[in-house]
Protein backbone atom coordinates (compact mmCIF):
# COMPACT_ATOMS: atom_id res chain seq x y z
CA UNK A 1 0.00 0.00 0.00
CA UNK A 2 1.37 3.37 -1.03
CA UNK A 3 1.61 6.27 1.43
CA UNK A 4 -0.15 9.17 -0.30
CA UNK A 5 -0.77 11.72 2.43
CA UNK A 6 0.08 15.12 1.00
CA UNK A 7 0.07 13.90 -2.62
CA UNK A 8 -2.70 16.31 -3.58
CA UNK A 9 -0.54 19.22 -2.44
CA UNK A 10 2.16 18.09 -4.86
CA UNK A 11 -0.33 17.90 -7.73
CA UNK A 12 -2.50 20.98 -7.07
CA UNK A 13 -3.02 23.36 -9.98
CA UNK A 14 -3.95 26.42 -7.92
CA UNK A 15 -1.90 28.43 -5.44
CA UNK A 16 -4.77 28.84 -2.95
CA UNK A 17 -7.12 25.91 -3.66
CA UNK A 18 -6.24 22.24 -3.29
CA UNK A 19 -7.60 21.43 -6.73
CA UNK A 20 -6.38 19.56 -9.80
CA UNK A 21 -7.98 19.37 -13.23
CA UNK A 22 -6.18 17.50 -16.00
CA UNK A 23 -7.25 17.08 -19.62
CA UNK A 24 -5.97 14.01 -21.47
CA UNK A 25 -2.95 13.86 -19.12
CA UNK A 26 -1.69 17.16 -20.56
CA UNK A 27 -0.16 18.12 -17.21
CA UNK A 28 2.57 15.64 -16.35
CA UNK A 29 2.84 14.29 -12.82
CA UNK A 30 6.11 13.73 -10.98
CA UNK A 31 7.22 10.15 -11.66
CA UNK A 32 7.12 9.13 -8.00
CA UNK A 33 3.59 10.51 -7.60
CA UNK A 34 2.41 8.74 -10.75
CA UNK A 35 3.77 5.41 -9.55
CA UNK A 36 1.96 5.80 -6.24
CA UNK A 37 -1.35 6.58 -7.95
CA UNK A 38 -1.06 3.52 -10.20
CA UNK A 39 -0.87 1.31 -7.08
CA UNK A 40 -3.60 0.90 -4.44
CA UNK A 41 -3.54 3.94 -2.16
CA UNK A 42 -5.80 5.38 0.52
CA UNK A 43 -7.42 8.58 -0.68
CA UNK A 44 -7.38 11.65 1.55
CA UNK A 45 -9.20 13.74 -1.08
CA UNK A 46 -12.09 13.47 -3.58
CA UNK A 47 -11.08 12.15 -6.99
CA UNK A 48 -12.97 11.79 -10.29
CA UNK A 49 -12.16 10.48 -13.75
CA UNK A 50 -14.52 11.36 -16.61
CA UNK A 51 -14.14 9.33 -19.81
CA UNK A 52 -15.21 11.05 -23.02
CA UNK A 53 -13.89 8.43 -25.44
CA UNK A 54 -12.31 5.05 -24.73
CA UNK A 55 -12.24 3.15 -21.45
CA UNK A 56 -10.24 3.12 -18.22
CA UNK A 57 -9.89 0.44 -15.55
CA UNK A 58 -9.65 0.98 -11.79
CA UNK A 59 -9.79 -0.81 -8.50
CA UNK A 60 -11.90 0.73 -5.71
CA UNK A 61 -11.94 -1.01 -2.33
CA UNK A 62 -10.84 -4.26 -4.02
CA UNK A 63 -13.55 -4.04 -6.70
CA UNK A 64 -12.40 -4.00 -10.33
CA UNK A 65 -14.30 -1.33 -12.27
CA UNK A 66 -14.04 -0.32 -15.93
CA UNK A 67 -15.70 2.82 -17.19
CA UNK A 68 -16.23 3.88 -20.79
CA UNK A 69 -17.71 6.74 -22.83
CA UNK A 70 -19.97 9.10 -20.86
CA UNK A 71 -19.08 7.75 -17.42
CA UNK A 72 -17.33 9.02 -14.31
CA UNK A 73 -15.69 6.99 -11.59
CA UNK A 74 -15.12 8.64 -8.25
CA UNK A 75 -13.36 7.94 -4.99
CA UNK A 76 -13.86 9.66 -1.64
CA UNK A 77 -11.57 10.08 1.38
CA UNK A 78 -10.56 6.79 3.05
CA UNK A 79 -11.41 4.63 0.05
CA UNK A 80 -8.65 2.48 -1.44
CA UNK A 81 -8.21 3.54 -5.04
CA UNK A 82 -5.93 2.60 -7.95
CA UNK A 83 -5.69 3.01 -11.71
CA UNK A 84 -5.24 -0.44 -13.22
CA UNK A 85 -3.55 1.22 -16.18
CA UNK A 86 -2.90 4.71 -17.45
CA UNK A 87 -3.57 5.57 -21.08
CA UNK A 88 -2.89 8.92 -22.73
CA UNK A 89 -4.67 7.76 -25.88
CA UNK A 90 -8.12 8.05 -24.32
CA UNK A 91 -10.11 11.25 -24.09
CA UNK A 92 -10.66 11.94 -20.40
CA UNK A 93 -10.52 14.43 -17.57
CA UNK A 94 -9.27 13.93 -14.03
CA UNK A 95 -10.26 16.19 -11.16
CA UNK A 96 -9.42 16.12 -7.46
CA UNK A 97 -9.97 18.39 -4.47
CA UNK A 98 -9.89 18.20 -0.69
CA UNK A 99 -12.40 18.81 2.11
CA UNK A 100 -11.30 22.44 2.47
CA UNK A 101 -12.12 23.18 -1.17
CA UNK A 102 -15.44 21.32 -0.86
CA UNK A 103 -16.33 23.44 2.19
CA UNK A 104 -16.09 26.60 0.05
CA UNK A 105 -18.96 25.47 -2.17
CA UNK A 106 -22.53 26.64 -1.49
CA UNK A 107 -24.36 23.30 -1.45
CA UNK A 108 -24.21 19.75 -0.15
CA UNK A 109 -23.79 16.96 -2.70
CA UNK A 110 -25.45 13.82 -1.31
CA UNK A 111 -23.92 11.56 -3.97
CA UNK A 112 -20.56 11.92 -2.19
CA UNK A 113 -22.03 9.75 0.57
CA UNK A 114 -22.41 7.02 -2.05
CA UNK A 115 -25.77 5.88 -0.69
CA UNK A 116 -26.33 3.69 -3.77
CA UNK A 117 -22.99 1.93 -3.20
CA UNK A 118 -21.84 2.72 -6.73
CA UNK A 119 -18.68 4.62 -7.60
CA UNK A 120 -19.76 5.03 -11.22
CA UNK A 121 -21.97 7.76 -12.71
CA UNK A 122 -23.41 7.50 -16.23
CA UNK A 123 -24.52 10.56 -18.18
CA UNK A 124 -27.09 10.89 -20.93
CA UNK A 125 -25.85 12.62 -24.14
CA UNK A 126 -26.98 16.10 -23.11
CA UNK A 127 -25.54 15.84 -19.60
CA UNK A 128 -22.29 14.45 -21.03
CA UNK A 129 -21.83 17.53 -23.21
CA UNK A 130 -22.51 19.87 -20.28
CA UNK A 131 -20.09 18.00 -18.01
CA UNK A 132 -17.41 17.97 -20.71
CA UNK A 133 -17.87 21.71 -21.29
CA UNK A 134 -17.56 22.56 -17.59
CA UNK A 135 -14.47 20.38 -17.20
CA UNK A 136 -12.90 22.05 -20.23
CA UNK A 137 -13.58 25.49 -18.75
CA UNK A 138 -12.13 24.48 -15.39
CA UNK A 139 -9.01 23.18 -17.11
CA UNK A 140 -8.62 26.45 -19.01
CA UNK A 141 -9.21 28.53 -15.88
CA UNK A 142 -6.55 26.65 -13.94
CA UNK A 143 -3.95 26.47 -16.68
CA UNK A 144 -4.28 29.73 -18.57
CA UNK A 145 -0.95 31.54 -18.71
CA UNK A 146 -2.48 34.93 -19.40
CA UNK A 147 -5.31 35.18 -16.86
CA UNK A 148 -5.47 35.30 -13.09
CA UNK A 149 -6.90 32.17 -11.44
CA UNK A 150 -10.09 33.71 -10.04
CA UNK A 151 -11.29 31.66 -7.10
CA UNK A 152 -14.96 32.72 -7.28
CA UNK A 153 -15.27 31.75 -10.95
CA UNK A 154 -13.47 28.45 -10.42
CA UNK A 155 -15.70 27.56 -7.48
CA UNK A 156 -18.83 28.50 -9.43
CA UNK A 157 -17.92 26.05 -12.18
CA UNK A 158 -16.92 23.38 -9.65
CA UNK A 159 -20.35 23.77 -8.03
CA UNK A 160 -22.02 23.36 -11.44
CA UNK A 161 -19.96 20.23 -12.12
CA UNK A 162 -20.79 18.56 -8.80
CA UNK A 163 -24.47 19.47 -9.25
CA UNK A 164 -24.41 17.64 -12.59
CA UNK A 165 -22.70 14.65 -10.95
CA UNK A 166 -25.23 14.63 -8.13
CA UNK A 167 -28.23 14.73 -10.47
CA UNK A 168 -26.91 11.96 -12.74
CA UNK A 169 -25.95 9.76 -9.77
CA UNK A 170 -29.52 9.62 -8.46
CA UNK A 171 -31.37 9.75 -11.80
CA UNK A 172 -33.52 6.67 -12.25
CA UNK A 173 -32.78 5.34 -8.77
CA UNK A 174 -36.04 6.45 -7.18
CA UNK A 175 -34.08 8.45 -4.60
CA UNK A 176 -34.14 12.20 -4.29
CA UNK A 177 -31.02 14.04 -5.46
CA UNK A 178 -31.44 16.67 -2.76
CA UNK A 179 -31.23 16.21 0.97
CA UNK A 180 -34.82 15.61 2.07
CA UNK A 181 -35.76 14.85 5.65
CA UNK A 182 -35.21 11.11 5.48
CA UNK A 183 -31.97 11.35 3.54
CA UNK A 184 -30.73 13.94 6.04
CA UNK A 185 -31.29 11.40 8.81
CA UNK A 186 -29.46 8.75 6.79
CA UNK A 187 -26.57 11.18 6.39
CA UNK A 188 -26.61 11.83 10.15
CA UNK A 189 -26.59 8.08 10.80
CA UNK A 190 -23.57 7.53 8.55
CA UNK A 191 -21.72 10.42 10.15
CA UNK A 192 -22.56 9.16 13.65
CA UNK A 193 -21.18 5.73 12.78
CA UNK A 194 -18.06 7.15 11.14
CA UNK A 195 -17.34 9.45 14.09
CA UNK A 196 -17.38 6.64 16.62
CA UNK A 197 -16.91 3.58 14.44
CA UNK A 198 -14.65 1.69 16.84
CA UNK A 199 -16.92 2.40 19.84
CA UNK A 200 -19.48 -0.11 18.49
CA UNK A 201 -22.46 1.93 19.65
CA UNK A 202 -25.70 -0.02 19.49
CA UNK A 203 -28.49 1.02 17.15
CA UNK A 204 -30.75 2.15 19.99
CA UNK A 205 -28.10 4.56 21.30
CA UNK A 206 -27.49 6.00 17.83
CA UNK A 207 -31.23 6.41 17.26
CA UNK A 208 -31.57 8.33 20.52
CA UNK A 209 -28.72 10.65 19.55
CA UNK A 210 -30.48 11.36 16.26
CA UNK A 211 -33.81 11.99 17.98
CA UNK A 212 -35.38 8.93 16.38
CA UNK A 213 -36.95 5.68 17.48
CA UNK A 214 -35.08 2.49 16.67
CA UNK A 215 -37.81 1.44 14.25
CA UNK A 216 -37.78 4.76 12.37
CA UNK A 217 -33.98 4.62 12.05
CA UNK A 218 -34.27 1.06 10.78
CA UNK A 219 -36.77 2.19 8.13
CA UNK A 220 -34.57 5.05 6.92
CA UNK A 221 -31.35 3.03 6.73
CA UNK A 222 -33.17 0.13 5.07
CA UNK A 223 -34.65 2.47 2.46
CA UNK A 224 -31.35 4.05 1.47
CA UNK A 225 -28.95 1.13 1.87
CA UNK A 226 -31.11 -1.98 1.57
CA UNK A 227 -29.85 -3.39 4.87
CA UNK A 228 -30.49 -2.89 8.58
CA UNK A 229 -28.52 -0.35 10.67
CA UNK A 230 -26.77 -3.17 12.55
CA UNK A 231 -25.68 -4.85 9.34
CA UNK A 232 -24.59 -1.48 7.91
CA UNK A 233 -22.33 -0.89 10.93
CA UNK A 234 -20.93 -4.42 10.73
CA UNK A 235 -20.23 -4.07 7.01
CA UNK A 236 -18.50 -0.73 7.61
CA UNK A 237 -16.25 -2.28 10.28
CA UNK A 238 -15.29 -5.16 8.00
CA UNK A 239 -14.68 -2.71 5.16
CA UNK A 240 -12.35 -0.74 7.44
CA UNK A 241 -10.57 -3.97 8.34
CA UNK A 242 -10.06 -4.72 4.64
CA UNK A 243 -8.74 -1.23 4.05
CA UNK A 244 -6.30 -1.43 6.94
CA UNK A 245 -5.01 -4.77 5.71
CA UNK A 246 -4.17 -3.10 2.41
CA UNK A 247 -1.97 -0.37 3.86
CA UNK A 248 -0.71 -1.77 7.19
CA UNK A 249 0.85 -5.00 8.42
CA UNK A 250 -0.80 -5.99 11.69
CA UNK A 251 -1.69 -9.20 13.46
CA UNK A 252 -5.28 -10.38 13.70
CA UNK A 253 -5.30 -9.48 17.39
CA UNK A 254 -3.97 -5.97 16.78
CA UNK A 255 -6.46 -5.37 13.99
CA UNK A 256 -9.36 -6.58 16.13
CA UNK A 257 -8.40 -4.31 19.04
CA UNK A 258 -7.79 -1.35 16.70
CA UNK A 259 -11.36 -1.73 15.42
CA UNK A 260 -12.83 -1.94 18.91
CA UNK A 261 -13.43 -5.70 19.13
CA UNK A 262 -12.74 -7.13 22.59
CA UNK A 263 -12.66 -10.69 21.27
CA UNK A 264 -10.24 -11.30 18.35
CA UNK A 265 -11.78 -14.74 17.77
CA UNK A 266 -15.24 -13.21 17.29
CA UNK A 267 -13.75 -10.64 14.93
CA UNK A 268 -12.06 -13.40 12.94
CA UNK A 269 -15.31 -15.37 12.61
CA UNK A 270 -17.19 -12.22 11.57
CA UNK A 271 -14.53 -11.33 9.01
CA UNK A 272 -14.69 -14.81 7.47
CA UNK A 273 -18.49 -14.72 7.39
CA UNK A 274 -18.51 -11.39 5.55
CA UNK A 275 -15.61 -11.93 3.17
CA UNK A 276 -15.43 -15.69 2.75
CA UNK A 277 -11.78 -15.65 3.82
CA UNK A 278 -9.87 -15.64 7.06
CA UNK A 279 -8.00 -12.46 7.93
CA UNK A 280 -4.70 -14.19 7.24
CA UNK A 281 -5.85 -15.56 3.87
CA UNK A 282 -7.22 -12.17 2.89
CA UNK A 283 -3.92 -10.46 3.73
CA UNK A 284 -1.99 -13.09 1.78
CA UNK A 285 -4.21 -12.57 -1.25
CA UNK A 286 -3.38 -8.86 -1.16
CA UNK A 287 0.33 -9.64 -1.12
CA UNK A 288 -0.15 -11.95 -4.11
CA UNK A 289 -1.74 -9.05 -6.02
CA UNK A 290 1.05 -6.62 -5.16
CA UNK A 291 3.58 -5.86 -7.89
CA UNK A 292 6.73 -7.95 -7.60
Amino acid sequence: MQETKGVLDRMTHHDKLSLIVNENCAIALPDDVLQKLLQPHKLDYYYFVFVDEGSESFKVDLQDITIADSQVIFGVPNQIFAHSFQSKAHQQYKIGFDENTLALLPHAYPFLLNSLNSNVITFDPDAKQRVKAVLSILFQLLHSSTKTQKIDIILAHLNTLLTEFNSAYFEGSGQESHVNGKMAKYVEFKLAVETQLTDHEDVHTIAEKLGMTTSSLYAVVKEYSGISPKEWITNRLIQEAQRQLQYTTVSVKELAYDLGFNDPHYFSRLFRKKTGKSVRAFAESLRDLSPK
